[in-house]
């Protein structure tokens, strides 16, 4: 059963956490609150925005009691040759350290109670393990015993952490806003008409079956068809297809999009869940929602990377306590640094970031990503497998070339001409393609009368006074007219056409290859990919298309239960495999593949065999979901060794390993920023991918 997307639930610190029901999330333990309201869906991520605003603002409550910290803590006084010193300073600077302890330190307390209940100790645990050992340290030597104490370095530690974590949410918050900008696309009124009358009604309380009118310029509220008027929509936002698309009376329309030039009357088909935006909604969820392997194995060494930090602390403390003694402070300050410069945060974001962005840049293009392990595989493929019709052709039959019997008197034009008239009467697509030709050729057809059809055979009819008959041999077989042999090389479906009881020629027509097909196979190759068809014709057409298209496999005379075979054949080889297909005849075969992709779903997006689901039917759309795996690929590769190269680097640094013999010494604050200076360096590396062009 389809989930509603708004029983949806996020994390309103981690927009990446989304659930199916309300709870705590297993990352900070904060509760879960709906992703999408129902009443007001463009504020979807005014929950996210309040978490950026609390950081803010206890960053700007606690800053001037931080400064004021900082200029009574003995050491600054020390280190810029001042003295200000009072009865009582230490009372003071005890009660400045609580306050900014408790007030600055709550959202990290509450982050870790989380994590901790979760069993998931992480970055918050880490924070907060580091400034309440810092907080304890300054207590204990403010009334128990005589020592300095930690309070402007703790502080000023709280207060690089609220920053860190305002402007790391800042800029998460720009790489999270897909599904927002799409809730933005459906107005929020729309003129209904009833009884007779029009009136403006909310977009929500429309229902199927409902008439509403679109006037030039204005956004259209609801999936539907149009009844009544013609123009031209712009459908990029949703299906990334560049070019205005006509609408006429019998077509379908999507909500969001864009009506153009004229007004057009439209019944409501669909609603709520089940419109386009919504299911393109549904797949972004579920693709945010899910993990690429790589995220597994980042979590993984986030999970560890917390133990690393707790030893590292413990050990740098008693290694400058009691092996190479320094002095209780100084201990205390190197174990808060390594703690502090350890939390994993940058493991954390470096691919949910990315991801993020994939799935919304995606989006944008006309691809949307169901699954993000199928689009991690996606860069390895070397082989994409096409189904022939509809997706390198056009799955529009076209004449090829029209032949005339010997000793027939009749010109190919006039005998085109007669077919032609003859199907005017027919919907099939090779009458379609007869008639196109005629057309293309200026040819003028005639009424015909006495018109029969010959479901699976062809017609028969009279045209100016002529018995014309049109069909395969069967029908000429039928209706006694004899079949000569005709000697031609041209391959493709045969329509024998027939006059006064004689036959006089064949038309020749072929499913035309699209425009662009030559272009999709010449930019695999150049990416080093190769390229095979599945078709059900025979051999002699099939390879003709092979041909002219250079692809290197041609599987010819597959039946639809056999196209998982071929798939199967070519991954026994050891190719990566990719199914390009329509997603509902091809849907065991792009199971099958390691990647499957549905081409052409336009609004039927809710594709359940496909990895990757491309809007519009447009082959040279699988190059950009490839050339989008790959530069995702890269930026995951990037993050990747930033955060565990900072974390390599900066561990053993807040330790002190570079202390005896350079005199670098990394304190907390200072590793609180460097720790947030590395979360957001991924952050915005991840944010360059918006600027791809695919």
């Amino acid at each position: 059963m389809e989930t509603d997307i708004k029983t949806l639930y996020t994390c309103p610190m981690d927009p990446d956490v989304i659930k199916h029901s309300p709870g705590f999330c297993p990352k900070c333990g904060m509760d879960l609150v709906p992703l999408i309201k129902k009443e007001k869906t463009e504020d979807n991520h005014s929950h996210h925005s309040s978490m950026e605003d609390n950081f803010k603002r206890r960053f700007f409550i606690t800053l001037p009691l931080v400064i004021f910290t900082m200029l009574l803590s003995p050491n600054i006084q020390k280190w810029f040759h001042y003295v200000f010193n009072f009865q009582g300073r230490e009372i003071v600077l005890f009660t400045l350290g609580t306050f900014i302890f408790f007030i600055g330190g709550m959202p990290f307390f509450i982050a870790a109670k989380g994590e901790l209940k979760a069993k998931s100790p992480a970055m918050m645990t880490l924070v907060a393990f580091a400034i309440t050992v810092g907080y304890i340290f300054s207590v204990a030597a403010t009334f128990l015993f005589p020592g300095e104490s930690l309070y402007w370095e703790i502080s000023t530690l709280i207060s690089v952490f609220l920053l860190g974590h305002w402007l790391e949410m800042r800029a998460v918050r720009g790489a999270t806003g897909a599904l927002s900008e799409l809730a933005k696309l459906i107005p929020p009124s729309a003129h209904l008409i009833k009884n007779g009358k029009t009136i403006d009604v909310k977009t929500e309380e429309l229902a199927i079956k409902d008439v509403v009118i679109v006037k030039p310029g204005e956004k259209i509220p609801v999936d539907g068809v149009v009844l009544e008027g013609q123009s031209f929509a712009d459908e990029s936002m949703v299906t990334g297809e560049s070019r205005p698309i006509s609408k006429q009376k019998g077509d379908k329309v999507i909500g969001g999009t864009i009506n153009q030039d004229g007004s057009l009357t439209i019944e409501v088909s669909k609603t709520g869940s089940d419109t386009v935006i919504s299911q393109i909604m549904k797949l972004i969820q579920e693709a945010q929602s899910s993990k690429p392997n790589v995220q597994h194995l980042a979590d993984r060494a986030a999970g560890v990377l917390f133990y690393i930090a707790v030893i590292a602390g413990f050990v740098s403390f008693i290694f400058w306590l009691l092996i190479i003694p320094h002095g209780l402070i100084f201990a205390a300050t190197i174990a808060v640094a390594v703690v502090v410069v350890a939390c994993p945060h940058a493991l954390g974001l470096a691919i949910p970031t990315v991801t993020t962005i994939t799935s919304t840049l995606g989006a944008k293009n006309g691809i949307l990503i169901k699954e993000m392990k199928g689009l991690e595989i996606a860069r390895k493929i070397n082989y994409v497998v096409f189904d022939k019709t509809g997706t390198l052709t056009k799955g529009e039959f076209g004449v090829s070339s029209v032949g005339v019997f010997t000793g027939v008197e009749i010109s190919k034009d006039e005998l085109l001409r007669l077919a032609a008239s003859l199907e005017t009467n027919s919907q099939h697509s090779i009458a379609k393609g007869i008639l196109e030709e005629a057309k293309k050729n200026k040819l003028n057809t005639s009424k015909v009368s006495n018109f029969k059809s010959y479901p699976g055979k062809g017609a028969v009819g009279t045209v100016d006074g002529v018995k014309v008959a049109a069909g395969n041999k069967a029908l000429m077989d039928q209706l006694g007219i004899k079949n000569q042999n005709f000697d031609n090389k041209s391959t493709g479906t045969q329509v024998f056409v027939g006059i006064d009881n004689k036959l006089s020629g064949v038309i020749f027509l072929k499913d035309q290859i699209r425009e662009d097909s030559k272009d999709v196979v010449d930019k695999l190759h150049s990416m080093g990919i190769k390229v095979a068809m599945l078709t059900g014709d025979v051999k002699e057409v099939a390879e003709e298309v092979g041909e002219r298209l250079n692809i290197d496999t041609v599987f010819t005379g597959v039946l639809p239960g056999d196209k998982v075979e071929r798939v199967k054949e070519l991954q026994k080889g050891g190719n990566i495999v990719a199914m390009v297909g329509d997603g509902v005849n091809d849907a065991p075969s792009l199971t099958q593949a390691h990647v499957g992709i549905a081409i052409g779903a336009g609004t039927d997006v809710a594709i359940e065999s496909a990895d990757i689901v491309l809007m519009k039917s447009d082959p040279l759309d699988v190059v950009k979901a490839i050339s989008l795996s790959r530069k995702t690929n890269s930026k995951m590769v990037q993050n990747l060794a930033w955060a565990t190269g900072y974390n390599v680097f900066a561990i053993p640094t807040a330790a002190g390993i570079l202390y005896p013999t350079f005199g670098v010494l990394l304190r907390p604050e200072w590793a609180a920023l460097l720790m947030s200076a590395s979360s957001i360096i991924v952050v915005f590396n991840a944010l360059l991918l918006r600027k791809t062009k695919l």
